[in-house]
């Protein structure tokens, strides 16, 4: 990437993450000098592509795509730039005895396999998937729009709000008690209002326990489903899909797009500080010790990191600073990356037409609740849930021919173990073993298949990729921490209590995933005040 020129920005980036690209390249369309600092030696943040071993290349952490914004899209032209997303297929759930369930694309095909384990559940199966794809559209107008703000006597957000309720109340009374059902409920109690059997019910609970310290039994779990039903791929709701080249194809397309409009990207340029001046943030301090001098200064990273590290805790109010201790991270997965010289073979099914897809390691309600028991004492899952991706299969392109990528997404691994988030280290190996092993019981032969394995626990969230304690999402998706109060009850539009500092990150609404509206958002935002 170029290098920065001399002079003063309008604008500097502190993360080279997707949101923070999307951010820069909104900002640079409307004529802004822009310049993105990334700490380390590659783009994307946690959504970045890496050669682990020669011919692999990894989706080190994020590994699908589905909440990404369509607008943003056609805005920055991204497909010109590269972005290529590939539809998964499949939803595939393996079992020790017999075939397991897979769903898929097929509606007709999805409901003879569901009929094997409840004819009910077969036939409210379609009901189920329209409703939650309404209830996604209508939510979909928060998301894609300033967090609305209920204390506000402003006429812009009284007239925000009832556009919203407006909405809702189009949409009927059945709408809105759905709408309270899902912000209340847990995941397990809202599905279980719809279907008998376990097999169908544990799969499709894990979407509501993603990048929170949960289980699938706690309340507020509901709307975390509903959270990762909103995604769509060119038209096509509810879609999930993968990113071709891995999900750094996705920050890359982003950053080209940013440098075609004008922006500046350095690598390995980490920020030790904030610049400040009389309260107000006029540029940024690297590691080296050189500053570079910005009009405003735009944070990407999670608020713990921004404030009290970047910042400084005497530099805010000791009220605000009390809310960003008690704003909730608890880290509780991690990640393990195969390189396989063969497919995998699953218990009970033959071909591989079912992992053109994702595959959930999730048996039960009862085996996910106690994953959940051993987190919740400090202890990783020895028998965790797992969501399984092979995108050689798709994309042949990520690996050697013949060879395949298996990309595991895992919960629980809490950051805080017992022993201290310190002996993280000692434990990774045990963890990565407990995680194959249980993969294996469903895939007999997997541990002889492995030619290289990756282990990324909260702790290296948090060292190699800057996600303070691990927390995929910059912050938990619990009801307490999002629309007006994410990160902190009215700072929740990007702007902060610091002059001239703002936050693009998914610490901020609408939260995480591999959504980029944060970064949207926080440069409209950011255009809106003018210079």
């Amino acid at each position: 990437m170029s290098a920065a020129r001399a002079g003063r920005y309008d604008a500097v980036i502190i993360g080279g993450g997707h949101n923070g690209l999307v951010c820069a390249a909104y900002l640079a369309r409307a004529g802004r000098r822009v310049l993105v600092l990334e700490r380390r030696h590659v783009l994307g943040g946690a959504s970045v592509t890496e050669e682990l071993c020669p011919g692999f290349q990894f989706s080190v952490c994020s590994y699908v795509v589905s909440l990404f914004r369509p607008s943003i899209i056609r805005d920055l032209d991204l497909a010109r730039h590269g972005m290529e997303i590939i539809p998964l297929e499949t939803a595939f759930t393996p079992q020790l005895e017999g075939p397991g369930l897979c769903r898929w694309a097929d509606g007709a095909r999805t409901r003879r396999e569901i009929s094997r384990f409840s004819p009910h559940d077969a036939e409210i199966y379609p009901e189920f998937s329209l409703t939650m794809t309404k209830m996604g559209q209508l939510v979909r107008h928060i998301i894609d729009g300033p967090a609305p703000d209920p204390t506000s006597f402003r006429p812009r957000e009284l007239a925000r709000l009832l556009e919203l309720g407006n909405l809702f109340r189009k949409a009927g009374p059945d709408a809105i008690h759905m709408n309270m059902k899902l912000l209340t409920m847990s995941a397990v109690d809202f599905l279980d209002m719809w279907f008998e059997s376990d097999t169908l019910k544990a799969p499709m609970s894990v979407s509501g326990i993603i990048g929170t310290f949960l289980g699938v039994r706690s309340p507020g779990t509901a709307y975390v489903l509903l959270h990762h039903y909103m995604g769509e791929i060119d038209g096509a709701f509810r879609s999930w899909g993968y990113s071709k080249g891995g999900t750094g194809g996705l920050s890359l397309a982003c950053a080209r797009a940013a440098e075609s409009l004008g922006a500046e990207i350095r690598t390995e340029a980490p920020v030790a500080r904030v610049l400040l001046e009389n309260g107000r943030a006029t540029g940024v301090v690297l590691e080296n010790g050189d500053e570079i001098q910005a009009a405003k200064v735009i944070s990407s990273c999670d608020p713990r990191l921004t404030f009290l590290g970047l910042v400084g805790r005497d530099n805010l109010d000791g009220e605000f600073v009390g809310s960003i201790e008690r704003y909730k991270l608890r880290g509780s997965s991690g990640k393990v990356n195969l390189a396989v010289d063969r497919l995998p073979r699953f218990r009970g099914r033959e071909g591989t037409e079912f992992l053109r897809g994702d595959i959930a390691i999730a048996p039960s309600i009862d085996y996910l609740e106690r994953a959940y028991d051993q987190a919740k004492y400090g202890e990783f899952s020895s028998r965790p849930y797992i969501n399984v991706v092979i995108p050689s299969i798709m994309d042949p392109s990520v690996a050697p021919p013949g060879q395949h990528i298996i990309s595991m997404f895992v919960q629980y691994a809490p950051y805080d173990i017992k022993e201290g988030a310190e002996n993280w280290p000692s434990k990774r190996e045990a963890f990565g073993d407990a995680v194959v092993a249980t993969l294996a019981e469903y895939c007999p032969g997997l541990e002889e298949s492995i030619l290289y394995r990756q282990v990324l626990t909260p702790w290296d969230l948090e060292q190699e990729f800057g996600l303070s304690e691990g927390n995929i999402f910059q912050g938990e998706l619990s009801l307490e921490q999002l629309l007006f109060q994410r990160p902190a009850a009215g700072w929740s539009r990007y702007k902060t209590p610091v002059k001239d500092l703002w936050m693009c990150g998914s610490g901020t609404h609408p939260g995480g995933g591999i959504m980029g509206a944060s970064g949207q958002l926080a440069a409209a935002a950011i255009l809106a005040v003018g210079e």
